[in-house]
């Protein structure tokens, strides 16, 4: 798959997208720079609030689990929010309607965006979203089993902020040295996946009398046999014990009763104020960082950059790509 994929991404010229967002930006006025074909769909640049945007997006199949979202206008500033969800789409659908719109909410306030107040989106999503799972859950009890990762990238102010719940990562391309430079990756992001050996000990020392916290189950390493990641959005039947009942699948089902939410939904937030060297970040659900390296990445990204003539401000750069192959390229200019 990934073979394809990397000659799209060449034949892209360094611009892609995933599905069209909700309250996206406006086309840009030329309406033949956007274009689909079959599961392929591509939009050339078009303005928005920080910069300019550029994207594309191919689609594995039929069944989309994950979701994307894209807000740039005053005050938050550019906003990509990618949500992989999983068990269903539910909790991000859910997260993508919802998490712009509790961020702008929390950012309200005369401090703007904040860490305070993208922690607080994120808790306003999950407490929403487990609202509604308590009201269907009797009729519709696979709602408890719904869950979703979500890696968020906020520009505001000259300032990246990069949220994450579960195994999604943020990668930095960056230049060093004089000239045209080097580019190096750096990570920006902090990963929630049991197969850690310091998120296992996050779980342990989290539930010490727990000593079936984590299990290695064929092979992969799982927070109580069950699932890879330790924080998500939804997932509220590891979450609750009142959600942990027969009316849900067993394969999901956790034979001791437990006192304490065993998944966590708060966040890991790093901000940095942007540099002329910061050239892009890679945006990315754990399905290409098991193909590539984070140098890997930010090469192939670095050499499929778009024409010179774009980069009339300092732009910084963000793709995604899932292992469903959604791939999303933002360019936001930053006059630094």
């Amino acid at each position: 798959m990934l073979g394809p994929l990397l000659r799209f991404l060449s034949a892209c010229g360094g611009a892609w997208q995933t599905s069209p967002a909700p309250n996206a930006p406006a086309s840009p006025a030329d309406s033949s720079a956007e274009g689909h074909d079959g599961l392929l769909w591509w939009r050339d640049l078009a303005r928005c609030a920080a910069g300019d945007l550029s994207a594309a997006l191919v689609q594995a199949n039929q069944v989309l689990e994950d979701q994307c979202r894209l807000h740039s206008a005053p005050p938050l500033g550019t906003v990509l929010a990618l949500f992989d969800g999983h068990a269903g789409n539910r909790a991000a659908r859910f997260a993508c309607d919802h998490f712009v719109p509790n961020l702008r909410d929390a950012a309200s306030g005369p401090r703007g965006v904040t860490e305070d107040a993208i922690r607080g989106a994120f808790a306003a999503t999950e407490g929403a979203f487990i609202a509604e799972v308590a009201r269907q859950f009797e009729t519709q009890p696979d709602v408890a089993t719904v869950g979703s990762c979500c890696l968020v990238g906020v520009v505001h102010d000259r300032t990246l902020f990069v949220a994450n719940l579960g195994d999604s990562r943020a990668v930095l391309g960056k230049k060093v040295g004089r000239g045209n430079g080097q580019i190096v990756a750096e990570q920006l992001s902090s990963e929630h996946n049991a197969n850690m050996e310091d998120v296992r000990q996050e779980l342990m020392a989290e539930h010490p009398d727990d000593p079936q916290i984590v299990a290695l189950k064929h092979g992969v390493w799982r927070v109580k046999g069950i699932i890879q990641v330790s924080r998500s959005l939804g997932d509220a039947y590891l979450k609750d014990t009142k959600f942990n009942t027969e009316l849900i699948k067993p394969k999901f089902r956790v034979s001791e009763p437990f006192s304490r939410p065993i998944m966590s939904a708060d966040p890991s937030i790093v901000s940095r104020s942007l540099q002329p060297s910061d050239c892009f970040v890679i945006f990315a659900s754990d399905g290409l960082w098991e193909h590539l390296s984070n140098q890997e990445a930010v090469e192939i990204v670095h050499n499929n950059q778009r024409a010179v003539r774009y980069l009339t401000h300092h732009h910084f750069s963000l793709i995604q790509m899932l292992f469903m192959c959604i791939i999303v390229n933002i360019s936001v200019g930053v006059a630094l």
